[in-house]
């Protein structure tokens, strides 16, 4: 028989950090479009709001490799104009550009008034990718993390609104993510050598992210932190998250009326495509 009075055994489980959430309830599809399409519909306002009042926005999208940073930006995107919505995503810089002033190769990407320009990785570069696999000296990326806050401060002061997302997966799940690269032939496109490279180096990146928020943290172009385990539920917050920081309204329209179709020149238009080069449905309506 157990004593009355003994004591029961303590819970010595550790409580989670911010950095290390419990895990996100299974979420499920339908769910999740429903609330996209509610949070999208909402993006439409933003970029009536935009056009209307000749916003400049700058979203830049950073994190460690397979962190889903292009899902998130295809979901911002999906539903808006490419015009207002502009995605850039450069490549490895050319000899030319390496010898450049730094920044310089982003400063035409800029956006001009009514447009949102979506950075998909951008002059973070340095502080990151560049720093750790040895493609700037360590002076260049001191340099870069002393002046970047500077130049931000700028272009906030210019009236560009500047939003800087950091995506952070985990340790496990991004080893989940580069597996199935690796299997799948619909995402092998994705994995690349600096990808591998990255998970070798995991604790150098770690290292590096640490610098760079730590020196570009700040309250005119603070860091915002997405946990992205779940692709998800990283996707509905951020969306969420960048609604909230933009001060947009519903910009009234007038009512669009459809005109008629005039008669005026009519002919058999449907024959003269008869004979023309169709393509073979092997899918049919």
């Amino acid at each position: 028989m157990a004593q009355k009075n003994a004591k029961k055994p303590q819970n010595t489980k550790k409580p989670r950090s911010k950095a290390t959430p419990e895990p996100a309830p299974k979420l499920k599809r339908k769910e999740y479009e429903k609330e996209m399409l509610h949070l999208q519909t909402e993006l439409c306002l933003v970029q009536d709001w935009v056009k209307a009042t000749g916003q400049r926005i700058v979203i830049i999208f950073e994190g460690r490799d397979a962190a889903g940073k292009g899902g998130t930006i295809r979901a911002i995107t999906e539903r808006c104009s490419p015009r207002v919505f502009r995605i850039v995503a450069l490549p490895a810089p050319s000899d030319r550009e390496k010898s450049q002033l730094y920044i310089q190769r982003y400063l035409p990407h800029f956006p001009a008034a009514g447009e949102v320009i979506i950075f998909d990785r951008s002059y973070y570069n340095r502080a990151g990718v560049e720093y750790v696999l040895g493609f700037c000296t360590d002076d260049q990326h001191r340099e870069f993390l002393n002046l970047c806050p500077n130049f931000e401060k700028i272009m906030v002061g210019n009236g560009i609104r500047l939003i800087k997302y950091w995506l952070e997966v985990s340790e496990k799940e991004q080893e989940r993510r580069f597996e199935a690269r690796i299997e799948d032939p619909l995402r092998q496109w994705k994995l690349s050598p600096t990808d591998l490279e990255s998970r070798r180096r995991w604790y150098d990146y770690s290292h590096a992210r640490d610098q760079m928020l730590d020196a570009t943290d700040t309250p005119w172009a603070p860091w915002h932190i997405v946990h992205s385990d779940s692709k998800k539920h990283a996707r509905l917050n951020c969306v969420r998250h960048l609604l909230s920081l933009l001060p947009y309204e519903k910009v009234e329209k007038p009512k669009v009326k459809m005109p008629k179709r005039s008669d005026k020149h009519a002919y058999d238009d449907v024959a003269t495509m008869k004979d023309r080069r169709w393509i073979t449905e092997y899918y049919k309506p």
